[in-house]
């Protein structure tokens, strides 16, 4: 994979003491970028994908009660984001170079019997790799995403989202998290989200996903997602979808919607939720998941 990058490398010590999150990361070097991944806990593997504009931070509170079930955790930083290099080049990130970094994660850590755990952009990335690599993953949760196949509708609020960050060199990173969130989690919290990004040229991987997200069916990655959807649709690994009861950007209907289209169980509400519905109900959503593992 020849996509070599200018790139910057957040320093280490403006993500040290971030609250809740005692994890140390463990990096691995992938055409001269410095990619980071949290490797927690030991069992069979349950990966947490995130989505935008977040980082493996979102996951501090649904990890503990999964690895403590007895399951190795694993969350990555993609490219672009958290303690990973991030190329300034807004070109530089695809849908297929984000899956391609992460395929080979999977193979480097050998990881088989794994459970996927997607959000947001975390969906397409995760679920293509689930239906690409069925020898890797057995299971799938999802929450607040699916694959992008072009067809999907997309809401007003989320044109004005991908707009705005069109538009805005200088993402408001933790102001866009606060807005998902339904209960406020605090300037701290905020702070932690915004501490991987030290001035706009930092910030491309979180401004490319809105714009590399295919709304059409000839745009680029669309292709890719109706493939996923449609192995999905045919597939019999189990599944648990999760949903917030309270995301103005994608509704419960939504939820209700995707897993009827792709054959999957019926959406779980959280409730007093919203689209980081990790922030509002954290510790919740891993006992869940860390129960329904262990069925």
């Amino acid at each position: 994979m020849e996509r070599s990058a200018d790139s910057v490398r957040t320093p280490d010590e403006r993500l040290e003491g971030l609250p809740d999150y005692p994890f140390e990361s463990v990096y691995r070097e992938v055409d001269g970028l410095r990619l980071a991944h949290l490797d927690e806990g030991e069992g069979r593997p349950v990966i947490f994908f995130h989505g935008e504009p977040t980082w493996s931070y979102l996951w501090r509170k649904v990890i503990p009660p999964v690895r403590d079930a007895g399951f190795r955790c694993i969350a990555p930083d993609y490219a672009g984001f958290g303690r990973s290099d991030k190329p300034t080049d807004l070109g530089w990130y695809s849908y297929d170079g984000h899956v391609e970094l992460m395929a080979m994660l999977l193979e480097e850590l050998d990881l088989r019997d794994a459970t996927v755990v997607v959000h947001d952009w975390g969906g397409p990335i995760g679920l293509r790799l689930a239906v690409e690599h069925p020898d890797r993953i057995s299971r799938i949760v999802i929450m607040e995403t699916g694959p992008f196949t072009g067809h999907q509708r997309m809401s007003d609020a989320w044109f004005a989202f991908r707009d705005f960050v069109r538009d805005n060199e200088d993402v408001p990173i933790g102001f866009l998290i606060r807005g998902g969130c339904k209960n406020d989690p605090g300037d701290e919290v905020i702070a932690a989200y915004d501490a991987p990004y030290m001035d706009p040229a930092s910030k491309a991987g979180a401004r490319a996903f809105p714009l590399i997200l295919p709304t059409t069916p000839d745009a680029v990655g669309a292709v890719e997602g109706k493939r996923v959807a449609d192995g999905l649709r045919d597939d019999d690994r189990p599944s648990l979808v999760l949903w917030a009861d309270s995301d103005p950007i994608l509704p419960f209907k939504v939820g209700e919607r995707v897993s009827s289209e792709l054959n999957l169980t019926p959406p779980r509400p959280i409730a007093d939720a919203s689209h980081f519905l990790q922030e509002d109900a954290g510790p919740e959503i891993g006992s869940i998941i860390a129960e329904w593992l262990g069925s």
